[in-house]
């Protein structure tokens, strides 16, 4: 592999269809953004580049990453910059992205990331930091009173969470100069920015911050959104293709898929970016697209993960494949049990978009390993699953598919070991209270009994709903007895 690293001064020897959009080294700060992993890099870097490129305005983003330095690592070296990847089938794309500016690691660099929430040219704080990020309740949105990380931070004031970092850095905000500013929440919450909104407000009440909640009242904006774009892991392989193809070694390269689909609401404090020239869809109500989008793509893919997982698939594109019997699974979820939840816009081709989830799921160019898509299930089912079930419930309807997704997780998370024995890892925030609650378990009754006991996951209705109950039972004998790939193709014919 070449030693020549990707940066500032390596931009000249790119192919010009590779180059960056905008000019890397004269773009100033003006979005912080927290949790700059690959999704980020994929997504919103990219698209606020081409609202740069298009509209104007000094719109670099300072990346903060939270657990790990290794961002910082990949990209502070290359002055940010790094690979985007394209695929589709046989078709590949490389482009190199330059809207990310700083690269900070917010626990080894609280006092710069505060500075930068406070500092009068950023208007905007962007976050993706996954739904366990959050420290809250799925089932009630509320924090989490169990969270150490969050109990610390209250108690002396620290920014080891993102709600830590988020108040203190507003509170220095209001002190210095008390200029507005959107704090907008890109992770697959529903609701998000007003759950974002009520979780700050809530810690900074706890904190007993009177004259931060009126600030908050008067000058801060938390707009919902809806953000999809598919983005793997990258592996080695993919680096050096990077490498091959532009003559440069890049430890930052993301790959993704051509969709990307971005909805805003229209409800900012300040300037933004102008992301709707870069495709964004910027709406007074996100809501009826972010229930289509968590409901029909994440709650599909959850219940294709574990499902695949169980059945000895490693990549959800060899699960999905167009003739197998979990893509007919998934079409029937999406049409007959979650489509009648939806409110679809006016113009909005529900069929044909399921069409494009599975057509998406099914991509080969795309290394998606399931094992990845698992991860934080506990923090996931409320919103993709549970709300279709619960809606269903509520009708009088069966929902018999998604119930099967929930009972393929509870017999992921209770056996750890696929159909074929290969041993499984539960990566999730609760996985100790899981295997506390199903310690000695074994029964289909038991496991349903002692995982629709956390709150944290099943609020009071559908726990106590005897029908939900029945089918996880069934659905759980049937996968224990015939396995996930008999289970799926007898309810597919």
């Amino acid at each position: 592999m070449t030693a020549t690293r990707l940066g500032l001064a390596s931009l000249g020897s790119l192919p010009p269809a590779s180059a960056p959009r905008v000019d890397p080294g004269s773009l100033g700060v003006g979005i912080v953004h927290l949790g700059i992993g690959a999704f980020h890099r994929a997504h919103q870097a990219v698209c606020t580049e081409d609202a740069i490129a298009a509209g104007g305005g000094e719109w670099g983003i300072c990346g903060v990453t939270q657990r790990s330095r290794a961002v910082v690592d990949q990209l502070g070296p290359q002055d940010g910059l790094y690979t985007l990847i394209v695929r589709d089938g046989a078709a590949e794309r490389l482009r190199v992205v330059g809207s990310v500016r700083e690269v900070r690691w917010a626990q080894a660099d609280a006092e710069g990331l505060l500075e930068r929430i406070a500092a009068p040219a950023t208007r905007v704080v962007t976050l993706t930091v996954s739904e366990k990020g959050y420290h809250h309740d799925p089932a009630t949105n509320r924090l989490r009173s169990d969270s150490p990380e969050i109990a610390a931070d209250l108690a002396d004031g620290g920014t080891r969470t993102v709600l830590g970092q988020l108040v203190a850095g507003l509170d220095r905000r209001r002190r210095a100069h008390g200029a507005p500013v959107s704090i907008v929440c890109c992770d697959n919450l529903p609701h998000n920015g007003p759950v974002l909104a009520g979780l700050v407000r809530e810690f900074a009440a706890r904190r007993g911050g009177e004259r931060l909640l009126g600030w908050l009242g008067e000058s801060v904006r938390f707009p919902a959104t809806m953000v999809d774009r598919i983005t793997p892991a990258t592996t080695g392989a993919d680096r050096a293709r990077v490498a091959a193809a532009l003559g440069v070694r890049d430890e930052g390269a993301v790959v993704t898929e051509p969709f990307s689909q971005w909805v805003i609401e229209d409800d900012f404090a300040a300037e933004r970016p102008a992301w709707e020239l870069s495709g964004a869809t910027l709406t007074a109500d996100v809501r009826p697209y972010e229930h289509i989008k968590l409901r029909m793509l994440n709650g599909s893919h959850s219940t294709l993960a574990y499902l695949g997982i169980l059945a000895g698939h490693e990549f959800a594109a060899d699960a999905a494949a167009p003739d197998g019997p979990l893509a007919a699974l998934l079409r029937c979820l999406m049409m007959t049990e979650v489509a009648p939840t939806l409110e679809v816009p006016a113009g909005f081709d529900l069929a044909a978009y399921a069409e494009e989830v599975l057509h998406r799921f099914a991509n080969p160019a795309l290394r998606h390993r399931l094992a990845q898509i698992c991860m934080d299930g506990s923090q996931k089912l409320p919103q993709r699953l549970l709300g279709t079930i619960r809606d269903r419930r509520r009708a009088g309807a069966e929902p018999v598919i998604a119930t099967l997704g929930v009972a393929a997780w509870m017999r992921f998370v209770s056996t750890r070991r696929s159909d074929r024995g290969r041993g499984l890892v539960v990566e999730d925030p609760l996985a100790d209270q899981i295997a506390d609650r199903l310690a000695g378990r074994e029964a289909p009754e038991q496991v349903v009994d002692a995982l629709l006991a956390l709150r944290q996951v099943f609020a009071a209705e559908l726990a106590s709903d005897a029908v939900f109950r029945d089918l996880l039972i069934e659905h759980l004998r049937r996968l224990a007895a015939d396995g996930a790939e008999a289970t799926v193709r007898g309810m597919t014919g």
